[in-house]
């Protein structure tokens, strides 16, 4: 199947290098989790499946996390996350319940009236597929793809 892809990205302070923040418009899952202790279930805005003149796109999400270091009013970029974010017909697979996911509560308040955003935990990721998570070093270090 053709897909569409979607890519974002974000720097970020590396001591968030275990988590990405996304909203429901970058996602085609079901977010499923407990958030001060009620349990939710938002739907992602992106469709599983895109139409366009007829073809069928199968929704892909990449996302990516510059993650770099301050010293002394200075951003040193340290690495790269890049990050394959799972589609809608895999929720079982990796947010079959609110106790069985992949999400965080995001950064945001409701009751300032904003838009819901979500963690995507990373290790709970990686757990479930490691391939989905991968860190690029930029020290010179070597790579290996993750599996």
């Amino acid at each position: 199947m053709k897909q569409a892809l979607f890519v974002d990205s974000k720097a970020e302070k590396v001591e968030g290098r275990n988590t990405a923040t996304l909203q429901t418009s970058q996602l085609s899952m079901v977010v499923r989790q407990v958030r001060a202790g009620r349990l939710l279930e938002v739907p992602g805005k992106l469709p599983q499946i895109i139409e366009l003149k007829g073809i069928a796109y199968l929704s892909t999400t990449i996302f990516v996390k510059y993650n770099y270091a301050e010293s002394g009013g200075n951003r040193e970029l340290v690495d790269l996350t890049v990050i394959a974010v799972p589609n809608g017909m895999l929720q079982e697979r990796y947010n079959a319940s609110p106790l069985d996911t992949i999400w965080l509560a995001g950064r945001n308040a409701p009751t300032l009236g904003e838009e819901f955003r979500v963690r995507l935990d990373l290790r709970r990721l990686k757990t479930k597929a490691r391939w989905r998570v991968q860190q690029i070093p930029l020290t010179g270090a070597a790579f290996y793809w993750d599996e």
